[in-house]
């Protein structure tokens, strides 16, 4: 996998790598430095010198955590961490239980939230397209950063109960569906909470839009666009990307990954 780069050493039978290469090469395959974000990408809490085992998932809550204690795993790698723009930075109640429980158990919390979301092979948006069957349009430029938002020629045209059903059998979720008086040929979609990108996707031309959340004004907008949208869930939307940046790890380094699906129906 190009970015990720060094090798793992073999302790008591187990691949082991320092957190600091461990995190370097992420950094690195993820490129962030070149996304503006609204929180800190890489590692959020430091834990344990070296890493063999890594517990992945969308969102480091407490439920995670207690999973990689139970386990006894050195790292979380998580879509969500913490430290979010205009959050409060007072360490206290649910944040300081979480932290609390990093810290006492030495396990380290790296996440990335857009450079995730972003990237060509292992990206949230990319990932999702496999699991839907979708193969996304071509970048302009090979080494060009991906869009926010994607896009895809359907194989066959559809109406949107058929699209609807499809999303909820790909994801085991029912989504919310606005429907429109239009066959489907040409969707785009953004992981997550992307509602407010909706009219850009309109712009692109599409006849439907897919996104994990909704808000009340999408709903009017959809209507007045003439476009399907359907909200098919944050964390269903978002499960994708973080599992497999541990797969491809665990690949490269022979490092133990288990992805951790904590229920949310949001």
């Amino acid at each position: 996998m190009a970015g990720i780069t060094g090798s793992a050493e073999v302790y008591r039978g187990f691949h082991m790598i320092l957190l600091p290469q461990l995190v370097d090469d992420i950094n690195t395959l993820l490129a962030i430095d070149k996304i503006k974000d609204y929180c800190p990408n890489g590692l959020q809490v430091e834990g344990a010198e070296k890493v063999s085992s890594i517990v992945t998932g969308v969102t480091a809550s407490q439920a995670l955590i207690e999973h990689a204690v139970a386990v006894k795993a050195d790292a979380i790698l998580v879509h969500h961490g913490y430290f979010w723009k205009n959050e409060s930075p007072q360490i206290v109640g649910i944040k300081k239980q979480r932290i609390k429980r990093l810290l006492e158990n030495n396990i380290s919390l790296l996440a990335y939230h857009l450079p995730l979301d972003l990237h060509a092979e292992l990206g949230n948006n990319v990932q999702l397209a496999k699991v839907l069957g979708w193969q996304p349009d071509a970048l302009s430029a090979p080494d060009e950063m991906p869009p926010l938002i994607r896009t895809a020629l359907l194989a066959s045209a559809c109406d949107g109960a058929t699209l609807a059903n499809h999303l909820a059998q790909c994801l085991q979720r029912e989504p919310l569906h606005i429907p429109a008086d239009r066959e489907i040929k040409r969707v785009a979609w953004c992981t997550g909470a992307a509602q407010s990108s909706l009219l850009e996707a309109v712009e692109l031309g599409v006849d439907a839009y897919i996104t994990g959340e909704v808000s009340e004004t999408t709903v009017h907008e959809a209507r007045e666009s003439g476009i399907h949208f359907f909200a098919a869930g944050h964390h269903a939307t978002e499960r994708y990307g973080v599992k497999a940046l541990g797969e491809a790890l665990s690949e490269k380094w022979g490092l133990q990954c288990h992805f951790i699906d904590c229920d949310n129906p949001v």
